[in-house]
């Protein structure tokens, strides 16, 4: 399982996020406290993040190395600062190759995406469903072989007709369900998306555990912010996604929740 991060609020630099915090990303990369699966997230790290004066499309940094090994991100941590942060260290899937195209975040237009998670069995149960629901502008973004960019091309497809990231990302999960019902397989989308001013987050899997989700109100650490979280990065009143719960944070910050 991967460790999620996802932030909106004022801009700040990216070390106050993924460094400075007592149990930041990168501790979480080598000593989670939540893990449903997996011990250490030693297969990857990615950032996305954008301008915080300008509209444009996300700006990222993938390695395949583990995270505590990147002489190149505590420099660029220094130095980056946005209002809009996504950021996931990576426990790879059994069959699921440690490449850069299947790094996250993933990114299409103004859109970038982080899931943790899994489907049971991908190649051989929904791999060829997925991609019989695409459409061809969403199956030509594919360029890894990972389930969660397989689930990020779905909610592409669902952006098209959907009145709202939050409404994209609720049918995404429904088609999921779907098809995981008739297939008769598991799967788990904690997932965080982001258009650079609103963050959408779910916790959900049709299996138990449910893998952990936290989201933090504008707090003493990131007072004009909401941070959302697989663990808590420090102390402060960090609330539980319930079980099978979507969260939507609005570019003024209000939060509204939802079941799924």
């Amino acid at each position: 399982m991967c460790r999620l991060l996802g932030y909106v609020g004022t801009p700040l630099l990216l070390e106050k996020l993924i460094y400075e915090p007592d149990h930041s990303l990168i501790v979480q990369s080598y000593q989670p406290k939540e893990m449903t699966s997996g011990v250490v997230n030693a297969d990857g790290f990615g950032v996305g993040w954008y301008h915080r004066d300008r509209e444009t499309p996300p700006f990222y940094y993938k390695t395949v190395l583990p995270v505590w090994n990147d002489i190149n991100l505590p420099s660029l941590s220094r130095y980056v600062e946005s209002g809009c942060v996504l950021a996931t260290v990576r426990s790879a899937t059994p069959g699921q190759s440690v490449d850069l195209v299947n790094c996250q975040p993933f990114q299409q237009g103004q859109l970038s995406f982080i899931h943790n998670g899994f489907i049971g069995n991908f190649r051989a149960t929904l791999y060829r469903p997925l991609r019989e629901r695409l459409s061809d502008r969403a199956y030509r973004t594919i360029q890894g072989g990972t389930d969660s960019e397989h689930i990020f091309a779905l909610l592409l497809d669902q952006l098209e007709t959907a009145r709202s990231l939050t409404a994209a990302l609720q049918q995404t999960i429904e088609i999921l369900v779907e098809l995981a019902e008739k297939y008769e397989t598991e799967f788990s989308a904690n997932i965080i998306a982001s258009d650079g001013t609103h963050l959408v987050a779910s916790r959900f899997a049709n299996r138990d555990p449910v893998p952990t989700l936290y989201w933090l109100a504008p707090s003493q650490a990131y007072p004009d912010a909401v941070v959302v979280a697989s663990e808590p990065i420090l102390a402060g009143e960090w609330h539980p996604f319930g079980d099978r719960s979507l969260l939507t944070v609005n570019s003024d910050l209000s939060t509204h929740i939802i079941s799924l």
